[in-house]
């Protein structure tokens, strides 16, 4: 069983929102077993709407299409459906009342305009939107089946909840789809998929691996298309576990799973302290700590460090290091971390410095050079990483080096 989705208006073609609600109905359709096969966004004319459906009905079985169907003169996708089809526009009472009702207890009249949102095409099956004042179409052609939604989120959401996936669960008989993920660390994708290559030549001819990088980690998924959902599901964790012993210390857990939840875990379950000084990163790794809940048993203090002057008055970076070294060294990145770590009196510290860019780089040290470094109670390691050419590349994957390398030496 696949799906098109469809999102209409020019306020996605040029930029100005993004459109999340086609990520949401995706993930929707999948959980009951519909494959995704299309999605589209198109701009707010008749041209568009009817080009657009002629294709994605020969290819798919379930359209769903949200936007376009506000009172304003620019919102044509129901009439463009209503001549599509073949009907006429019907004034529905009952929408019509609720519309009204909804109106008046926001104090807004209820005026032409609105009256014209109570019109729905004649072949359609009315879908009530309790949250809003555009309703919700759903139209049964040549056996397949095409729903209309409102372009607000939240009313999408709801009607997708109350109203589509019932109706579509009740409409067709479908089968299971399974998407399990599992994420790994501290392994560059290529170098990944080679170690790995003998597990997957060998997984069962319904199983789909997909890689899929991010900074520092690479998120493995099995996926099982027209299953039952139950067995399936456990193959694919049976197939995972079969890694572990290939990649074992390199896996970080399901999808969600995150490297600094790793660090605490571990952290939190040991009774250790942690602080961070940040020059290049700007705070990024101390958000990403603090922003779990429990972190208060363990985070004891961030600094964001950017000047030389702040790397010595707070953190105690030597002037001599400073100017023999500069600001992005090994020397500077250490005397940070073992600064940060006597200061907050904390058994472990996280030290960043580098050059984000787009200006400060040289040959020596080019844009995207990050120096790290963990002070621990043994001893303080540094790295050095190129992080990438764009700032925010560089801050994301520098953040992500830097927690990973205390994760390892938490783990010796």
């Amino acid at each position: 069983m696949k799906a098109t989705i469809i999102t209409i208006g020019d306020e996605i073609l040029i930029g100005q929102i993004v459109d999340t609600n086609s990520v949401s109905i995706a993930k929707k359709l999948n959980a009951i077993g519909i494959t995704i096969a299309e999605k589209i966004s198109i701009g707010d004319t008749r041209e568009a709407i009817v080009t657009t459906l002629d294709r994605a009905l020969k290819a798919t079985d379930v359209l769903i299409i949200t936007g376009g169907l506000g009172p304003t003169k620019d919102d044509i996708t129901k009439h463009t459906l209503a001549e599509y089809f073949g009907s006429k526009l019907r004034y529905d009472e009952a929408e019509a009342e609720h519309i009204r009702s909804l109106l008046a207890r926001r104090g807004i009249d209820f005026t032409d305009l609105n009256r014209g949102q109570a019109m729905v095409p004649e072949c359609c099956t009315v879908l009530h939107n309790a949250h809003g004042t555009a309703p919700g179409m759903w139209f049964d052609h040549e056996g397949k089946v095409i729903v209309s939604l409102p372009g607000v989120p939240f009313e999408m959401e709801h009607l997708m909840e109350d109203e589509v996936i019932p109706r579509l669960k009740e409409r067709f008989e479908l089968r299971a789809i399974v998407h399990l993920t599992l994420i790994t660390r501290g392994i560059p994708e290529s170098i990944l998929a080679a170690r790995i290559a003998e597990w997957e030549d060998n997984l069962p001819e319904e199983m789909h691996l997909a890689y899929l990088p991010a900074p520092n980690v690479v998120r493995l998924r099995l996926s099982a298309y027209d299953v039952e959902g139950v067995e399936e599901e456990r193959a694919i964790r049976e197939e995972f576990k079969k890694l572990e012993a290939i990649i074992g210390d390199n896996i970080v857990g399901w999808e969600g799973a995150t490297v600094e939840q790793q660090v605490h875990q571990i952290l939190t379950e040991r009774g250790l302290k942690l602080a961070v000084a940040e020059s290049c990163t700007g705070g990024t790794i101390a958000s990403k700590f603090t922003a779990m809940a429990g972190a208060s048993a363990y985070f004891m203090a961030g600094a964001v460090t950017y000047s030389n002057e702040a790397k010595h008055d707070i953190l105690g970076v030597s002037w001599e290091s400073l100017n023999q070294y500069g600001a992005v060294s090994e020397q500077v990145a250490r005397e940070m971390a073992e600064g940060a770590r006597r200061v907050a009196n904390a058994d472990y510290a996280i030290a960043t410095t580098g050059i984000a860019g787009p200006t400060g780089g040289s040959a020596e040290k080019p844009v995207g050079t990050v120096w790290m470094a963990v002070a621990t109670p043994n001893g303080t390691v540094a790295i050095m990483r190129n992080s990438g050419t764009d700032r925010g590349q560089i801050v994301s994957r520098a953040s992500a080096y830097a927690i990973e390398l205390l994760l390892n030496e938490l783990k010796r």
